[in-house]
């Protein structure tokens, strides 16, 4: 699967990038193969090592009564001979469909760690060994709990003393060690070629982009934290979505995108607020992540990663695609630190959108 071309004036025109930023890239290793195989291909690279990690993630859970399941899964953490990371490797679980078929649990003998609760989740990732096997995993939690693991099915279970459920690890379900989630660190030079460094590998041991795939950008957030960035950003987001799909060959078939919530583009007019109390309200709307704009750690009273993530780039498996869409959005966010507002697009963006992104982030750089 590959995204629509780029057009002509987008190559000609947004070919590098120069703020700092950290790529999320969605890809699918082959059949029997997994996100370790590709770990050890690029720590061997840069002759560094792989460190066995947790991921947190979370989905709906088939339990009445239990809205979601948290859960750990296997991560690899790559880091280069001198220690600095090269990338971590995780599942993704909106990548479904290519799993299809798929029959063996517990590949490798990985596991998933499951639990209903936040707080505990994080105590039990605190407290875990991710390279222990299975059955061992949950003893140190089960120490803290005074309680013994139970081991039953092939799972191990841990209760607390009055027999509530803590956390449960189970075989890793079929197929989903072949998700894999490249998370570089922050890039703040050369961003193709370093790219490339993560994404020839994966080509070479056969990886593939998934249907449901997608690449996010997380760039910087600290200039956003204003009134005016901040209103900008919904406005180019809210206003402009359908360009921007158009313009980046958004894929329709990626989870989790949303548009942003109608009450967070008329909170944005209003003139009479500062910045602490824009995201004081922003925070009462609601917003979540699963967006095309992940505008939740710009709001967040302690953000846990102080960047703003755009979740609207197609999946790829070369830097060739990524770096002009990538440098089409470095550009627009510029432009929103601009105080003049983002305008509503006018009827010719239907027709040639990123010749519109392009005029809008002209008309803001001429001021």
């Amino acid at each position: 699967m590959r995204p629509a071309p780029l057009t002509t004036r987008q190559e000609a025109t947004i070919n590098t990038l120069t703020s700092r930023i950290g790529f999320e890239i969605e890809l699918l290793a082959p059949a029997g193969s997994d996100r370790q195989a590709l770990a050890d291909a690029l720590a061997a690279r840069s002759d560094g090592r792989v460190r066995r990690s947790f991921h947190t993630d979370s989905e709906p859970s088939p339990v009445p009564g239990v809205g979601v399941f948290r859960h750990l899964s296997p991560a690899f953490d790559v880091v280069d001979g001198a220690g600095a990371p090269v990338a971590r490797l995780v599942d993704d679980i909106t990548i479904v469909s290519d799993l299809a078929g798929a029959t063996t649990r517990g590949h490798r003998g990985w596991y998933r760690v499951l639990c209903d609760e936040a707080r505990l989740l994080r105590l039990i990732e605190r407290r875990a060994d991710p390279s222990a096997a299975l059955p061992d995993v949950l003893a140190p939690v089960a120490e803290l709990f005074g309680t013994q693991v139970e081991l039953k099915g092939g799972a191990a279970r841990v209760n607390d003393a009055t027999g509530a459920t803590i956390a449960v690890a189970m075989p890793l379900p079929a197929g989903r060690e072949r998700p894999c989630e490249v998370v570089t660190p922050p890039i703040a030079e050369d961003h193709g070629r370093r790219l490339d460094e993560l994404l020839a590998p994966a080509r070479d041991l056969g990886f593939t982009v998934p249907a449901e795939a997608a690449v996010h950008l997380h760039l910087d957030g600290a200039a956003f934290r204003r009134t005016a960035s901040f209103a900008n950003l919904v406005r180019l987001f809210g206003h402009w979505r359908e360009p921007l799909w158009e313009a980046l060959g958004t894929n329709g078939a990626c989870r989790r995108l949303a548009p942003l919530p109608a009450e967070l583009l008329l909170l944005v007019e209003r003139d009479d607020q500062s910045w602490a109390e824009l995201g004081a309200a922003a925070r009462g709307i609601g917003l979540t992540k699963y967006a095309d704009v992940n505008l939740t750690q710009l709001v967040a009273p302690q953000p846990v990663r102080d960047t703003v993530e755009v979740r609207i780039l197609p999946g790829v498996l070369d830097a060739s695609d990524i770096v002009p869409r990538a440098a089409l959005v470095e550009r627009l966010m510029r432009r929103c630190l601009d105080d003049t507002p983002v305008p509503r697009p006018d009827g010719g963006a239907a027709h040639d959108p990123v010749g519109a992104l392009l005029d809008l982030v002209s008309r803001g750089a001429a001021r």
